[in-house]
């Protein structure tokens, strides 16, 4: 059956296709997870659990950098202080099948925007659509920066960190294993998201909800936030969170040169469309 012009469309043939589209994401999902499970052996050995190991590449880099600045630090350890164990009887299990899911999610994230973008486009006029040819492949690229970006600095920083952290000898930090994967779900995911932030900016500005001169009145504000986010999500130490905050800032100031290009090419239209009049 040929689908409906979206002016003919009554509210609950929108629901049915965000129903579809929907269907379509979670099957995509699915499948790229079910794959993820199957090499999981591989995925937990080489990536999850890389960040343990003293040759991951962000310590061996950070250990050079002491070297040189002739500065001690942990990072040129033997190893990390941490042994990961496993206190329930389904959790390996449950820790497999969620490490896919994310997996599957972050994988076929491409897609995701796609079905979205799909059921949202039709809605734009087609210039709108033109200009926004690009959206799924920036949107996707920035989000697989971001979770690299989460994956190589603030997990191996996150994870140094508080492995080496005592406040007694008589401790010993032996983590269970939904602690260990939680913290790096949550800073590959988290940045992936953060760096979304240009994306959302030229959405909010096309709908007139932010502008220019409004990102430039709250910058302060807003850099106050990217400190507190950057001590929330790294360990709390000045070096980490310059580190993560220095992204978060760059990214907003992006988000405001293209919160200028959105406005200005709006005053060019309705320019032009005054004109045509």
């Amino acid at each position: 059956m040929a689908k409906k012009d979206i002016n003919e469309m009554s509210f609950l043939d929108h629901l049915e296709d965000l129903r579809w589209h929907l269907i379509r994401i979670c099957s995509a999902v699915m499948i790229v997870a079910t794959l993820a499970y199957i090499f999981s052996r591989f995925i937990f050995d080489e990536i999850i659990f890389a960040p343990l190991h003293m040759d991951f590449p962000t310590y061996d880099f950070l250990c050079k950098a002491a070297q040189f600045l002739d500065v001690t630090t942990t990072f040129c350890a033997d190893k990390i202080p941490l042994i990961l164990q496993n206190r329930t009887m389904a959790g390996q299990f449950s820790a497999d099948i969620w490490t896919a899911i994310l997996g599957g999610f972050i994988i076929s994230f491409p897609y995701v925007i796609y079905q979205l973008w799909s059921f949202i486009s039709p809605g734009l006029h087609k210039e709108e659509r033109k200009h926004s040819r690009g959206f799924i492949i920036i949107c996707s690229l920035l989000f697989f920066i971001g979770v690299l970006f989460g994956y190589y600095i603030i997990t191996p920083l996150s994870i140094n960190f508080l492995a080496n952290y005592s406040i007694s000898s008589m401790v010993d930090n032996q983590i269970d294993i939904s602690s260990y994967i939680a913290l790096v779900r949550a800073s590959a995911l988290a940045s992936g998201l953060i760096f979304e932030l240009p994306i959302i900016i030229y959405f909010l500005t096309k709908i007139g909800l932010v502008t220019p001169e409004f990102l430039k009145t709250y910058r302060k504000y807003a850099m106050v936030i990217v400190l507190i986010l950057s001590a929330i999500i790294t360990p709390p130490d000045i070096a980490s969170q310059v580190i993560v905050a220095i992204p978060i800032i760059i990214l907003y100031q992006v988000s405001i040169t293209i919160s200028k290009i959105v406005i200005r090419n709006q005053k060019r239209k309705e320019k032009k469309n005054v004109r045509v009049s």
